[in-house]
């Protein structure tokens, strides 16, 4: 099948202002700067933006468990409480994984705004036994930059 030339989304873009800012076991904080890409007609941050973090930051959240594969999808659902920001202004989050069970992961993703207003919050459940049984504990590559106490500017 041909490539859409057509189209005027830019993956790249979506992810180079996101960026991980504290991870534990279960756990991971994250933050988005605003762009005009991730934004509505309105210009406000669009739902499907949200929606898109709590698919990311729920597999974060399982693969913080020490995952490298994450399972696939079986729910995903966001309820939307105020508007998220603007251009410019920075999006906060974080996921959790409530429960890995043999079959499902339960995962749930808050986000606050840069007053520490709850925007939205988010369940995704994700079916892991593929990857549970094909994961090995992740490591990072030989040399690989990792980040001390949450300053990605401090590597080892």
């Amino acid at each position: 099948m041909a490539a859409n030339t057509g189209t005027k989304l830019k993956p790249l873009r979506f992810v180079r202002t996101f960026r991980i800012t504290n991870a534990s076991d279960g756990k991971v904080e994250f933050e988005l700067d605003i762009t005009k890409d991730h934004t509505n007609r309105l210009k406000i941050i669009h739902g499907g933006t949200i929606a898109s973090l709590v698919d990311l930051g729920g597999s974060l959240a399982v693969a913080s468990k020490g995952l490298y594969a994450t399972g696939v999808s079986t729910d995903l659902t966001v309820s939307y409480i105020s508007s998220g920001g603007k251009v410019g202004d920075t999006l906060r989050g974080t996921a959790v994984c409530d429960k890995m069970g043999k079959t499902l992961a339960y995962t749930q993703v808050t986000f606050w705004d840069k007053q520490r207003n709850l925007v939205a919050r988010g369940s995704h459940t994700k079916f892991v036994v593929h990857a549970i049984a094909s994961s090995t504990p992740f490591t990072p590559p030989e040399g690989a930059p990792i980040a001390e106490d949450g300053d990605p500017s401090q590597s080892q």
